[in-house]
């Protein structure tokens, strides 16, 4: 099932030319949506609704999407999918889906096709409640990681998902990893990341200004590292949450990120969780986090490793 939940159904689309792509994760009606963001360079959508100092409360999708910003128009596509299969809030006698929408960086060329609504639409109509792929597909077709020398430096990212249970307690995820930094595996080795040569200059050892992999000394042009990363993901579960509690086990789950991958949450990293709760299940937030911190760690590794 996917993520652990029946209830849940997760789906992609993918473009393998322009190396870019879409994940949607579509919960079951009256899930609670929630949302925590440490990275310092996040493009996102309805994060405001969904903080935890927004009124949002309910969310009928999260669009993990590639191409940047440009990359956001795929959730077009899952809000009018959504408003077709009835999913979202009656307003006035409309439907009106809240979705949730976080971007990673992945621009191969400025001449790349973006995703547009289309494949929003598409990724939405793919979407099961089967395990989803994970690996070079989706929005991971296109993720990097351990870019802390400089891009050149980079080895493939990807896109990967977990599942954590304590009792009847469960919460999956699935986590889109396009990081400056490398991926760390569970006895502190690099399980993938950076390939410069050993003494190479690296951030945050060295300033970003000082690294010739960003500078353009010894290459033909200059690389600018700003909202070139990020690790996004999205959270499931079955517990039964408020919007205050939801938002601290988003946040905390981040930790989980900073187990997997070195160094996280960089002012060049736009890292974002959205975490959605089904409300099955009575039990402590602080269990979820717990739960979720393990999940992401393990979605992460899982990313690199397919």
């Amino acid at each position: 099932m996917a993520l652990g939940l029946p209830s849940v159904q997760v789906g992609s689309w993918t473009d393998d030319i322009a190396e870019t792509g879409v994940t949607v994760v579509l919960p079951p009606p009256g899930t609670l949506g929630a949302i925590a963001v440490r990275g310092g360079a996040p493009g996102t959508r309805e994060a405001a609704a969904l903080s935890s100092t927004g009124a949002g409360v309910e969310c009928h999708g999260v669009v993990l999407c590639g191409n940047s910003v440009f990359g956001l128009a795929a959730a077009d596509g899952v809000v009018r999918w959504c408003a077709e299969q009835g999913r979202g809030l009656n307003i006035r006698d409309n439907v009106v889906p809240v979705v949730g929408a976080a971007v990673v960086y992945d621009i191969a060329s400025p001449h790349s096709e973006r995703p547009t609504a289309a494949a929003g639409w598409a990724a939405c109509d793919a979407a099961g409640t089967d395990e989803p792929a994970t690996g070079r597909t989706g929005v991971g077709r296109g993720c990097t990681i351990g870019k802390v020398a400089g891009r050149d430096f980079s080895v493939p990212g990807g896109l990967g998902a977990a599942v954590e249970r304590s009792g009847e307690v469960v919460v999956g995820a699935v986590v889109a990893v396009n990081a400056l930094g490398d991926v760390i595996d569970t006895d502190g080795t690099v399980l993938a990341g950076c390939t410069a040569p050993s003494g190479s200059q690296r951030y945050p050892y060295d300033a970003i200004d000082a690294i010739p992999g960003f500078t353009g000394r010894g290459t033909e042009e200059p690389e600018s590292p700003e909202r070139g990363n990020t690790t996004i993901g999205c959270l499931v579960t079955n517990a039964r949450l408020t919007k205050p509690e939801a938002c601290r086990a988003a946040d905390l789950a981040h930790t989980g990120i900073a187990r997997a991958i070195e160094p996280p949450h960089t002012n060049f990293d736009g890292d974002a969780l959205f975490l959605l709760a089904t409300g099955e299940v009575d039990t402590q937030a602080d269990l979820v986090a717990t739960l979720g911190a393990r999940a992401v760690a393990a979605a992460i590794r899982s990313a690199v490793r397919r």
